[in-house]
Parts: C-alpha cells; sequence; structure tokens
C-alpha cells in the first residue's frame, strides 16, 4: 500500500513490512507493539510492552529463516515443523502433536498451517483502533482458517478471533488451540503462574526428553503436584535453568479460561484469556534447560501455556476411550475469541475477566 496513511500517534498499522524475508503485518498502540508473520502461519512472534520495553514471545535459538531457502536434510514430521519452529504464538489447527495419520493423509507435528504462508488484509485503520485479518486454505485437511487480530487506543489488550470452517462434503476432526510459548529474558524462576481452579495430569510416559519434573501419570489439582521423585511440587513457581527439568502436563475441568505470568522483578506480567466451553484443555509443556538432544539441547528456558479443544492428537483421557478430537460437519463453521493482557503487578493475579480485565492479587 503506497498511499497507506502514516501516522506517530495512537493505534498503528502496517502491512508494508518484511523480516527476513517474510511478509511481516505490524501493529501498535501506546502500550503494544505486535508482529505477525503473514508468510509464515500467521504466526505472532513479538508482542512487546513498550513502557518497560518487554518482549513476551519467546524465540528459538534459530528464530525467524525464510523457509523457502532451504531444504530440510530429511523428511520427518517432527523435524519439519520444529526446524520452521521460531517461538511466538501460532493458531494451531487443524491438527495439534505428534505426527499423525489424518484421513489417509500423513501430517507431520502440530498443523501444516504454521509451515504455510497466509493472506493478510488490513482491515480497519483508524487512530482509536487498528485491525488485519490473516486466512489459509490447508491441503492436507479440508479446512479454511481464518484469524483477525486487533488492538485499541490506550489498551493493553491484543484481541485474536479465530474461525475454522470445514469445507469438506464430509465430517471431518480437528484439534484447534492457541500455542503461546514465553520465555527469556521475561521468564525467570521468580515468575509467579496464576490458574483458576484446575485438576491436572501428567502422561504415562514423557513427552519431552531428559529429566522429568512431574511423576509419569500422576494426577492432581492446581497448584499442587506430585514430583517426579515422589515429592510435592508447587506449579505456581517456575524451577531454574540449573535443574535440567522438562516436561508436559494437562489442565483440565478449568473452573475459567484464564492464566497469567507475572515478573515481579519487572513488576509486569502477561495473562491470556479464552472461552473455556471452547478450549476445554490447557496443555503446560515446560523445558526448563531441560529437553537433551534435538531440538533443544539443553539450551532453552520456556514454556508453553496453551489452551486447546482437545489432547494431543485427539487421544482419548486417561482412563477413557472416547477421542477428544473435534468433529465439524461438512460446511460448520466455529468462532473463537482469545486475549492478551499485559498487565502491572509484583503479586500475581487474582483473576482475568473475558474482555481482559485484570484482578491483581
Amino acid at each position: 500500500m503506497h498511499y497507506q496513511n502514516e501516522r506517530t500517534s495512537g493505534c498503528r498499522i502496517s502491512d508494508a513490512w518484511t523480516y527476513r524475508g517474510l511478509k511481516t503485518v505490524v501493529l501498535e498502540n501506546e502500550l503494544l507493539r505486535v508482529s505477525v508473520l503473514a508468510d509464515k502461519g500467521a504466526d505472532i512472534f513479538e508482542l512487546v510492552h513498550k513502557p518497560s520495553d518487554t518482549d513476551f514471545m519467546w524465540r528459538t535459538p534459530w528464530s525467524v529463516r525464510d523457509v523457502s531457502k532451504w531444504v530440510p536434510s530429511t523428511g520427518w514430521g517432527a523435524g519439519v515443523w520444529h526446524d520452521a519452529y521460531i517461538g511466538g504464538w501460532q493458531t494451531i489447527a487443524p491438527t495439534g502433536g505428534p505426527p499423525q495419520q489424518y484421513a489417509g493423509a500423513e501430517l507431520g507435528q502440530h498443523t501444516e498451517a504454521t509451515l504455510m504462508p497466509w493472506d493478510a488484509q488490513i482491515t480497519e485503520d483508524t487512530p482509536e483502533r487498528v485491525s488485519a485479518k490473516f486466512w489459509v486454505r490447508t491441503v492436507r485437511t479440508p479446512f479454511w482458517i481464518e484469524k483477525t487480530v486487533t488492538l485499541e487506543s490506550g489498551s493493553a489488550v491484543l484481541t485474536v478471533e479465530d474461525s475454522l470452517t470445514n469445507e469438506a462434503e464430509e465430517p471431518a476432526e480437528a484439534e484447534w488451540g492457541q500455542h503461546v510459548a514465553l520465555g527469556e529474558p521475561f521468564l525467570t524462576p521468580n515468575c509467579i503462574l496464576d490458574l483458576p481452579g484446575a485438576d491436572h495430569f501428567s502422561p504415562s510416559q514423557a513427552e519431552e526428553t531428559g529429566k522429568a519434573r512431574i511423576r509419569p501419570g500422576s494426577t492432581g489439582k492446581w497448584p499442587n503436584a506430585t514430583g517426579a521423585d515422589g515429592s510435592p511440587v508447587d506449579l505456581r513457581r517456575f524451577p531454574a535453568k540449573s535443574q535440567r527439568l522438562a516436561d508436559y502436563m494437562v489442565f483440565k475441568n478449568l473452573t475459567d479460561g484464564w492464566y497469567a505470568v507475572t515478573n515481579p522483578d519487572r513488576g509486569v506480567g502477561i495473562g491470556v484469556v479464552w472461552p473455556v466451553e471452547t478450549f476445554r484443555y490447557l496443555w503446560y509443556w515446560q523445558v526448563f534447560g531441560g529437553g537433551s538432544g534435538y531440538p533443544w539441547y539443553g539450551r532453552t528456558y520456556n514454556v508453553g501455556l496453551e489452551p486447546f479443544t482437545s489432547l494431543s492428537a485427539g487421544v482419548p483421557e486417561p482412563g477413557s476411550s472416547a477421542r477428544t478430537a473435534e468433529v465439524f460437519q461438512p460446511g460448520e463453521t466455529r468462532k473463537a475469541t482469545v486475549r492478551a493482557v499485559v498487565f502491572g503487578s509484583t503479586t500475581g493475579v487474582e483473576s482475568i475477566s473475558p474482555d481482559g480485565i485484570v484482578r491483581t492479587r
């Protein structure tokens, strides 16, 4: 857009950027700057709180790269996805989790949509409000996916509206979620994790290589868990990188759809709020200096706190035979609105409302 209005105050938006060769859309207001890689999954790879110069989005050691400029050494499904994974925040749909067979198609880690370029269009551009819409049609699965990202003037709330449509003329399964990864330097062992009431379980086999934090196969209620050695674990706290832990667990039966991570040293935190009737599970991926071998090699300190409709690959809950994947009827569309909110606090959060109002402790 050669003649797009350019403002230096209030809300601003531009799709005239590229980052490392990838089309990028940048939105900002007085408090936040958000960058979205349209050419790579519509990934939100930057979410910066400008007053404190805090970027909440974790970056992988290899970060953003143009996947068109190299060929993976093998077609390994998990490797192809991780090779291109930048951290940040992805819309994951219609598959999530490890490589799987989908209606006769072989699919790699998570979803093909995060490896595809999405179309992008600025849909609103005023000093009071800016929005950009992104959309993609998947190839091995029959889904049309849309995502609209919005900022409003003076607000530290980022609104993300997702829409999934089954374009098949037959029912189709979907695992749909928000793959949000937080990391250093925002994430430290002094940070506080807050959730509403929830149950949790740990898979019977670890999904991450390295020393587990939580006893495999254990269950519990927030915030208490059983450590791998049988000792009590307070899930509100984050281990130090020197402990070399890596793990994965799932929260379910949340009394409300939100979480918050507060850094008391910076006096700032980030919360995510979602419709819990849609995203019934919260995946908790943890790499506290653990994760030996590919792809982490013990280098990273990060967590993924990821609201999802289903368990990984749609598998049943422990003790059940019913798949958790959602079934979309022919032509069916479902929508959900998720918000990320930045707040000031040194003591944590009591609650976050659906519109992003934070009640600190």
